[in-house]
């Protein structure tokens, strides 16, 4: 490991500072029993415990409570800023049609808007964030950094949405499915169950309570790899799944559109963990994975998929640097190698991918052109995918200099360097402003 440790220690750095709120952890399994969940050190609210029955409708809100933003200023009798926040838990439907509790955040900012009609929503995706439940944006933006002695949390995603928030936009993130409330695993990746909880998140805000936000608000949809992904999924699904919200557009950053070409690009990367956050993920969603895996996996890599089940992203990358799936099954295959002869795996796998459905609004899709963590070349198949269907794509590569093969720099770096360009085109988006598309001549490389 002695050649890797540079490396190593340079992605770790990265990814406390810039990428991840790190693991706290052990999850437990609590629905409105008023039990406090400990996470590896760390207490999850009680507000976070989903009740035994959910409301009926999607985007119905569950509950609402004050949150307290960990940066911001409190003016007496003018407000906070850069906004007032409101902890949220609304119900959703998974990808196998049940109804599930989501949470999340609305933020009313202080600032004024500025353009034509209501004010308009940005529905925030987060990033990848990990697998325990205190890994979750909206307690992110709760406590922005945190070092209890077991580990450091970084609320990387705080930075974009409070930019948003300057421009007088409210914003609106979420949690996803199981990620902060304590009753499930997240599904990590899911694209039915990222989509569904975009959407939802956009009609929950409606209801929060002293909202500025109409049915008639112009929605936009932020996001860059998990959260690309997400927002990706949103853009397809929208036109059947909420076909009533005012959808103008989509930032879709580096999404992992083909989970198998993403899988080849984390394995033996100093993300390896995230493997495990998708095998969990999709276990979860489909319980027929797990007699599979029991056949396939050795006691490292069960171990490996039960620790990272409450891990964060900086847990992951302390944790299981550049390890490789190999080093998890019991042939010594890669999981690569295992999708592929297992036909009910890669049928799994084949219905996540991105792109068979042409989104029903503008979509403005960046991707690194050194990203090898997600890798580039699947994330630009998307684009070429939805041109072809005839939608609305504003293509953009983020040309950098190659900084560190299985690093998470790569993958980081195009986030920052494209930010200012994303939300100036989202805000565009919910200005008015029409939407135009290079689809005619997006070059064939990059």
């Amino acid at each position: 490991m002695s050649q890797h440790a540079p490396r190593m220690l340079f992605a770790t750095a990265l990814a406390v500072a810039a990428v991840a709120p790190a693991a706290l952890a052990a999850p437990a399994v609590a629905a409105d029993t008023g039990t406090t969940v400990v996470s590896r050190g760390v207490e999850i609210p009680e507000f976070y415990n989903p009740p035994a029955t959910l409301p009926g409708a999607n985007g119905a809100l569950v509950r609402t409570e004050p949150l307290p933003l960990g940066v911001g200023l409190s003016i007496p009798g003018i407000g906070s800023l850069p906004g007032t926040a409101t902890r949220v838990m609304y119900k959703t439907t998974d990808n196998n049609g049940a109804p599930a509790a989501v949470t999340g955040a609305y933020i009313e900012p202080f600032a004024a808007w500025s353009g034509a009609g209501d004010r308009p929503l940005v529905v925030v995706a987060p990033g990848t964030m990990g697998q325990g439940d205190q890994c979750s944006a909206s307690l992110g933006l709760e406590r922005p950094i945190l070092f209890n002695g077991k580990t450091v949390s970084v609320g990387y995603e705080d930075i974009g949405i409070y930019r948003l928030l300057a421009r007088g936009v409210a914003v609106m993130v979420t949690d996803y499915v199981g990620l902060g409330a304590t009753d499930r695993l997240h599904t990590y990746v899911d694209r039915v169950d990222g989509g569904h909880a975009v959407l939802d998140a956009a009609r929950a805000a409606r209801e929060v309570p002293e909202a500025s936000v109409t049915a008639g608000s112009r929605v936009a949809l932020y996001g860059y790899s998990q959260g690309g992904g997400a927002t990706g999924s949103a853009s397809e699904l929208a036109a059947t799944y909420a076909p009533e919200i005012n959808l103008v557009g989509a930032y879709v950053g580096a999404p992992p559109a083909d989970l198998r070409a993403t899988a080849e690009g984390i394995d033996g990367s100093a993300l390896v963990a995230a493997l495990g956050w998708t095998i969990n993920g999709l276990a979860q969603s489909n319980p027929e994975l797990r007699p599979i895996l029991d056949e396939n996996l050795n006691e490292a890599g069960q171990a490996a998929l039960e620790d990272l089940s409450t891990a964060c992203v900086a847990d992951g990358i302390i944790g299981y640097p550049f390890q490789r799936s190999t080093s998890w099954t019991k042939s010594g295959e890669s999981l690569d190698d295992i999708i592929e002869r297992e036909p009910a795996v890669e049928a799994i796998i084949a219905e996540q991918k991105l792109g068979h459905v042409k989104p029903r609004i503008p979509v403005r899709l960046a991707t690194g052109t050194e990203d090898d963590i997600v890798p580039h070349a699947q994330s630009r198949q998307l684009a070429v995918d939805w041109c072809g269907r005839g939608a609305k794509v504003t293509y953009q590569a983020v040309i950098l200099p190659n900084l560190g093969d299985g690093l998470v720099t790569n993958h980081v770096t195009p986030l920052l360097v494209d930010q200012t360009a994303a939300i100036n085109w989202v805000t565009d988006r919910v200005k008015g402003v029409a939407a135009g598309s290079n689809c005619a001549t997006m070059p064939i490389q990059p």
